[in-house]
């Protein structure tokens, strides 16, 4: 059976650059501030109308593509990663093939939010091992700049988050001991609420037992009331002390139980790619695993958190900056909402 490999890989980034500061003109923070609790001093946003989170997928997807030596017409599979999609529906990835005037070939959406790129990439893996396609073209975008609460109520979630976008295409490879070496997947829902956005939805109330700010409108309202946009249910919600609690347990989990399937050791990690939800948490693995600076690579001081979009743009910049090269081992984790976490483990 092949293994599967990174082929080529791409990123694109908005040009227009958000600082702290430039959020003080919106809200009660100041750059000491944002800067103290999760390490991020700018990141970009999208440009309003002219960029989507499918747009700047294709961006990205289009230079991974020549990366890995193919052309569009050559990808035989889509699966797109993001929590922030063009439309309600229908999703991202047909959005992304009729853009990049691909056959009509399949396309995935996969709604796992700072998970997502890395349970698409293992979905990927699996296609490819079976002979299924060989060609598969894995995005994570976002653009979470048009659905944040710019005012002081929303600012512990608000300065957090970026727009932004990276790809890969996904081959099969004969050779020995290259390539994604495991995938490994987990969930558990039982505290979803304490990370998500509640509206639109179509609970209603069912879900809100502990939640006594919900609305419960009336027939008619029940996908979007006035009520709950007076009430900010409409934005995202985030406990950010019980996120960080649970992430710094099952990050380190993920990234070891990667390396026990595969008989290696935190020390033989050559690059760890978190994903960029905080900068205090990264560091926080890296401390537990005990790994050196050269040995993670951090990116959220500049691009913010880019959920499904972070784990590709900081492999890809750290490929372009050098510091992964042929037959290192790489290792990517992510934790989100859900909750859901993951990890890939690569030979470059």
């Amino acid at each position: 059976m092949p293994l599967s490999k990174i082929a080529g890989i791409g990123m694109y980034v908005p040009e227009n650059v958000v600082t702290n500061q430039d959020l003080t003109r919106y809200m009660d923070t100041s750059d000491e501030w944002i800067q103290e609790r999760t390490g991020i001093r700018e990141r970009r946003y999208a440009h309003r109308t002219e960029e989507t989170t499918t747009t700047m997928g294709v961006k990205a997807a289009e230079i991974a593509i020549e990366r890995a030596g193919i052309q569009a017409a050559d990808i035989d599979f889509i699966i797109f990663a993001t929590l922030s999609p063009d439309y309600y529906f229908p999703g991202c990835g047909v959005l992304l093939q009729r853009a990049m005037k691909m056959k009509e070939i399949g396309a995935l959406d996969v709604r796992n939010q700072c998970s997502g790129f890395v349970y698409a990439l293992s979905i990927a893996d699996q296609f490819i091992k079976t002979g299924m396609y060989k060609n598969i073209l894995v995005v994570g975008s976002e653009k979470h700049s048009f659905g944040l609460d710019f005012s002081t109520r929303g600012r512990n979630v608000s300065v957090i988050f970026g727009d932004g976008a990276g790809a890969v295409v996904l081959q099969p490879t004969e050779e020995a001991g290259r390539g994604i070496l495991s995938t490994h997947l987990h969930s558990d829902g039982e505290a979803a609420e304490i990370l998500a956005m509640y509206n639109p939805g179509t609970h209603g109330n069912y879900w809100a037992k502990d939640l006594a700010d919900f609305d419960n409108a009336a027939i008619g309202e029940m996908f979007m009331s006035h009520a709950m946009i007076d009430k900010a249910q409409n934005f995202p919600f985030m406990d950010g002390p019980s996120v960080f609690k649970k992430a710094i347990v099952k990050f380190p989990e993920v990234v070891m139980e990667a390396l026990d399937r595969n008989g290696l050791n935190a020390s033989d990690i050559n690059m760890l790619i978190p994903h960029q939800a905080n900068l205090r948490i990264s560091q926080f693995v890296q401390q537990k695993l005990g790994l050196r600076d050269d040995q993670v690579y951090n990116n959220i001081q500049s691009y913010g958190n880019t959920t499904a979009a972070s784990v590709p743009i900081a492999l890809c910049e750290a490929w372009e900056k050098g510091l992964i090269k042929e037959k290192d081992l790489v290792c990517l984790a992510a934790f989100g909402s859900g909750f859901t976490w993951a990890s890939a483990l690569l030979r470059w």
